[in-house]
């Protein structure tokens, strides 16, 4: 069944060509709302707007919801759904008159406006029906007035004498419609007719607005009576020069909306450049876009394919400029020599016209200059792979820069084409949103469709091959290779060194160590890869390169050297930034550096790198060799256990452990196991704690090395505490606590007393534990040691909560969390605001408690906690 919807004239509906009686004006108005945005939600407060103004009654949603219900069965099989806070007609947008009227604009005027049937809204009244009806109205004179644009170009005068007499006394103000009417008039033979046009014009508007005609208007009443030989009917060339339009484009509403907004508002000819990588889908964002608005340039549009970047070399203007004369009707013996003469020409052919002028993967700027026109009625689109500073400075084209679709686009892409098939979302994935990629797979599955997606899915995971293709501008290698061969040679080197980059993105010191550039040249050379959209900044100083561009980056390159220095230029970046966060840490040695470190001033400084470059230097310890492998998991220590990144920690261990096992190196396994088993213990994972902190007892026994027995002896006290063995955890931080004593480590030593005070407090002996736990604070604070300060202060409070001494409790809270804040450990800082939620309900403030606990959730779920998470849910559940 077939359902249409009617509003350019009386609304109606039609159900397989019948019409449907919609009952009373204000359910038709519900329907022509709801109509005008097809396929958009409307906001149920907007609907009440439409229907009722400010007249509504005292209930107008479940007034508007019984009209909908209505509908709904009149309509079917059309839906109205109630989405995201209001109501959307599910129709296709062609099946509404109006939505019809605007796609046919671009393509066949005539037809556009025979959809008219009268005054639009007829029969619904109020404000909101009135200004629609107004706007539309606007709209229709713009299309005949375009239509007969049409007409008088092909010839047509004294056939349009009538007509536009009714439109002139319509609208006898409108300068354009009365300018069309004198023209038909001085083509019927009528001049007197047509300057007595003119004054009846000229004595209205100084009548009624008190002002003269505009210059077109005077310039064609000067051309009547001077009989201009040029106003005479003749044939006149419209150029159509727009290849067909991509047939299932999908996405970009923004990209589309900005270029609109450019037409709108436009104060320069050259109204967007749009620039993107090879096979990131400019040239059918501008086809696209071009096709819609079309109606707008009565004139023609004009479309050149520039081969800025192609196997064949860049058309140079000259030719350019000769084929686009000719289609504007200009003899070729009539076309000058010169360039200058050319461009000159061409500005004079399209004065005073309304032209779209499309211009297709230029080079650069000196070749797109001469073709753009002068008049203001003309409008140009350019697409480049490079960004065309020049033409946006000097021209005034607003740049648009194209990324990748989104998830969801690239999935409507290929359903588009393919249907729902299993595997789409997987396929989908693996073209990164690329256009291109997604055209090509899209027709590879279509043209076999006895091939499972996963299979081509599984293709896509084994490189580039599978999007290559015979048809170079159908490949995209091939794309791809068009941009860099525009490239010198050390940018060429450069960008598929890049490419070997391990991580999402990179900063300019990596880039350096990548190249092997110094950092001041890098910067130039990554400037012209940006220009050429190869990489681009995504943040200052931070650059990426799109999935595909990389893989096709680094698909020859020699990886060994440079993989090396980007590996040293990490690890010697957080070696140095983790000595800013623990100047105390007993530090490894690392060998010379072979990248380029970033020199990090301070400990804030380290903290905002290692939040910047986390997801790179786990990626970058899974490309390292081993003797990097255990050095960037110590590197990193610290500051995951800050963050709470309890996973990335443990993961990072369990490939330092495999590492230091690889190489032998007993400084280097006692080391990593014993780390291993404190992450583990932290994240839950008792068995693996005590079974690697166990391995790594076992190890220094054998070396001798007392420190580091302290260290594992103190760790395995947590994780026993942790496993409910309170009995075990003492036996060994007491252990710990005597052999930090001996050694003479009074920073070891506070971290011991702390963690004999938890304990404890936790088997009920609280005098004892506030004694150990402010001896450990009074050691910290005589060292000026403020790293272990927040953790003892929150074992104070929590012996003050438990004896009953609630406000001092609280003060210890509150230290310790302004120590968290300034350390950024957002670990210790969820437990320290969830023991304090708890303290804050005991003594009655349970808004504070609440606040304490909602803080401590945002940190538990960041974190990954999920026991946590469960228990502090259930305590602002108990709050009610």
């Amino acid at each position: 069944m077939v359902v249409e919807v009617l509003v350019l004239g009386e609304v109606v509906a039609r159900v397989d060509g019948c019409p449907v009686d919609l009952g009373p004006a204000k359910q038709r108005c519900v329907l022509a709302a709801l109509a005008l945005e097809v396929g958009r939600v409307v906001p149920v407060d907007r609907l009440v707007e439409c229907v009722w103004g400010v007249d509504a009654p005292r209930r107008p949603r479940e007034t508007l919801a019984t009209y909908v219900s209505r509908l709904r069965h009149l309509l079917a099989p059309a839906r109205i759904e109630r989405r995201a806070g209001g109501y959307v007609l599910v129709l296709d947008e062609d099946a509404v008159d109006l939505h019809r009227f605007r796609a046919l604009r671009g393509r066949d005027l005539a037809e556009a406006v025979a959809l008219w049937r009268g005054d639009p809204l007829t029969g619904l009244e109020g404000s909101w029906a009135e200004g629609e009806r107004q706007l539309l109205r606007e709209e229709r004179l713009r299309a005949e007035c375009d239509l007969t644009d049409q007409r008088l170009r092909a010839g047509e005068g004294e056939q349009l004498v009538a007509e536009l007499a009714a439109r002139t006394a319509e609208h006898p103000l409108d300068e354009r419609v009365v300018g069309q009417h004198m023209l038909a008039l001085y083509r019927a033979g009528r001049v007197g007719a047509a300057l007595e046009e003119f004054r009846l014009v000229r004595a209205r508007l100084v009548e009624e607005l008190g002002t003269d005609p505009g210059r077109a208007l005077r310039d064609l009443h000067e051309r009547i009576l001077a009989a201009d030989p040029a106003l005479d009917a003749r044939a006149v060339v419209v150029p159509r020069q727009l290849p067909a339009p991509p047939p299932r484009f999908t996405g970009r509403a923004e990209e589309l909306a900005a270029l609109t907004q450019a037409l709108d508002e436009r104060g320069t000819v050259v109204i967007s450049a749009i620039a993107g990588t090879g096979g990131i889908g400019k040239t059918w964002l501008a086809l696209h876009w071009a096709h819609r608005h079309a109606d707008r340039f009565p004139d023609g549009q004009l479309f050149v394919d520039l081969q800025g970047f192609s196997p064949t070399a860049p058309l140079d203007p000259g030719t350019a400029l000769r084929g686009l004369l000719t289609a504007l009707g200009v003899e070729p013996r009539d076309v000058p020599a010169d360039l200058a003469a050319q461009a000159g020409l061409y500005r004079s052919v399209l004065a005073d016209k309304r032209v779209l002028v499309v211009l297709d993967n230029a080079r650069d700027a000196a070749q797109v200059v001469p073709l753009l026109p002068g008049s203001p009625g003309c409008a140009v689109l350019i697409t480049s792979r490079n960004r065309l500073t020049e033409v946006v400075a000097r021209h005034g084209a607003r740049p648009l820069a194209l990324d990748v679709l989104g998830a969801a686009e690239s999935r409507e892409v290929l359903v588009s084409v393919l249907g729902e098939r299993e595997d789409v979302d997987d396929l989908a994935a693996r073209c990164h949103g690329f256009p291109l990629a997604l055209g090509i797979v899209a027709g590879r599955a279509a043209a076999n469709p006895w091939l499972p997606l996963g299979a081509l899915a599984a293709s896509l995971r084994e490189g580039l091959g599978a999007l290559d293709d015979e048809n170079p501008a159908a490949s995209l290698p091939a794309v791809l290779s068009w941009s860099v061969e525009a490239l010198s040679a050390e940018q060429a080197r450069a960008f598929a060194l890049l490419g070997l980059a391990p991580g999402a993105d990179f900063g300019l010191h990596a880039a350096a160590s990548l190249t092997g550039l110094p950092v001041e040249r890098v910067r130039d050379v990554l400037r012209a890869l940006e220009d050429a959209h190869l990489v681009r900044q995504h943040a200052p100083g931070r650059w990426s390169m799109h999935d595909l561009v990389k893989l096709y980056a680094a698909r020859e390159v020699a990886s060994s050297a440079a993989l090396g220095r980007v590996v040293d230029h990490y690890l010697h970046t957080a070696f140095g930034a983790d000595r800013l966060l623990d100047p105390h840490r007993v530090p490894i040695e690392l060998g010379p550096c072979t990248g380029v470190p970033v020199e990090l001033p301070d400990e804030a400084a380290a903290m905002a790198w290692f939040e910047v470059e986390h997801a790179n230097l786990l990626a970058v310890q899974r490309v390292a060799a081993d003797e990097a492998v255990w050095r960037l998991a110590w590197s990193l220590d610290n500051f995951l256990v800050r963050r709470g990144h309890l996973v990335d920690t443990v993961l990072v261990w369990r490939a330092g452990v495999a590492a230091a096992d690889r190489l032998g190196d007993p400084v280097a396994r006692t080391l990593a196991y014993r780390r291993l088993g404190t992450a583990a213990g932290e994240a839950g994972l008792h068995e693996e704690a005590l079974d690697r902190l166990h391995s790594a007892l076992e190890l220094v026994t054998r070396t001798g090395d007392r420190q580091a027995e302290a260290h594992i002896r103190n760790n395995l006290a947590g994780a026993y505490e942790r496993q409910g063995r309170p009995a075990d955890a003492l036996e060994h931080v007491g252990e710990a606590l005597r052999l930090y004593r001996e050694l003479e480590l009074p920073i070891w030593e506070a971290y011991a007393l702390n963690a004999l005070g938890w304990l404890q407090a936790k088997l009920g002996s609280y005098e004892p534990a506030r004694t150990s736990c402010l001896a450990a604070l009074e050691l910290a604070r005589r060292h000026s040691y403020v790293n272990v300060q927040a953790n003892i202060l929150d074992s104070l409070g929590f012996i003050d909560h438990q004896t009953g001494r609630f406000e001092e409790a609280l003060a210890r809270f509150e230290e310790a969390l302004e120590l968290c804040s300034s350390l950024g450990e957002t670990y210790s800082a969820a437990n320290t605001l969830d023991r304090m939620g708890e303290t804050c309900r005991v003594m009655g403030d349970v808004a504070r408690a609440r606040g304490c606990w909602e803080r401590a959730l945002e940190g538990y779920r960041e974190q990954g906690r999920g026991r946590d998470v469960e228990r502090v849910e259930g305590r602002l559940a108990a709050l009610g």
